[in-house]
């Protein structure tokens, strides 16, 4: 098997309140919080951050946000920025998810400024990519995946590069009762790494852990993390509850 290690990423959206969040990251932390075989984040809004991260003190799980403005400070209401995120002690933001592109309106070019401002402020990226069901049915997946990858990590040096993490999501397979199969997922992880190998070298795609957003649930997670470019899972509905974001971890340690 590949040497890179498992991640799995927890997405709240817009749940949990600091209260509901500090209870979820408790049951957690007791759970899979001393393990160190699989990398373990959690994505509360912002309103958990400072929170969450006080409960995660002393773990081995790590705390990310759901987004952030590409400036540093300045007269942008209701934003926030990546020196306010490493001032909580964030390691990892989410950046350019489908909910992002589609409710709010974020381009290529827009996920591109954050993406090189999270590397700037040694923040990680969670970066998103992934096509809707009429690019899918149409035949364009790999081209809408070309050119939110080469966009969006546009500017970005090998060296960077390997601490980027991909997740891609089938944007259909979302909330829709529609499901990937894990060839399909496959396919387009495998295709995301050979475009990560033409755009820096194929040592740094090997290093880039590539994570499935497609509804990844205790259910189909041991099939789809046994495959050879699937590295995790960015876990949206499956991570709002303990027992079943644990599973997922468990079933990211049981490959080997």
């Amino acid at each position: 098997m590949t040497s890179r290690k498992k991640f799995i990423a927890g997405n709240w959206k817009m749940n949990k309140t600091s209260a509901d969040g500090v209870t979820l990251v408790r049951d957690i932390v007791a759970a899979i919080g001393k393990q160190a075989d699989v990398d373990v984040v959690v994505c509360p809004p912002f309103t958990g951050l400072e929170s969450a991260a006080a409960a995660l003190e002393g773990s081995n799980v790590k705390l990310g946000a759901q987004n952030m403005h590409f400036e540093a400070s300045g007269a942008f209401t209701g934003e926030v920025s990546a020196p306010m995120l490493r001032a909580i002690f964030a390691t990892h933001v989410i950046l350019g998810h489908s909910e992002r592109r589609t409710y709010f309106g974020e381009t290529d070019e827009i996920v591109n400024k954050k993406v090189l401002a999270a590397l700037k402020n040694q923040l990680r990226p969670i970066f998103c990519v992934g096509e809707t069901l009429a690019e899918r049915e149409s035949g364009a997946t790999l081209k809408v995946i070309q050119a939110q990858i080469e966009r969006g990590l546009e500017g970005v040096s090998k060296e960077q590069a390997a601490g980027v993490v991909v997740a891609y999501e089938p944007v259909w397979a979302i909330g829709t009762g529609k499901v990937a199969s894990t060839a399909q997922a496959q396919e387009v992880h495998a295709f995301i790494r050979g475009l990560l190998s033409n755009l820096f070298t194929d040592a740094v795609a090997q290093k880039v852990r590539i994570l499935y957003g497609g509804s990844m649930k205790p259910a189909n997670a041991p099939e789809l993390l046994a495959q050879k470019d699937i590295d995790g899972g960015l876990i949206g509905g499956a991570a709002l509850e303990a027992r079943s974001f644990v599973e997922l971890v468990n079933a990211a340690i049981a490959i080997k």
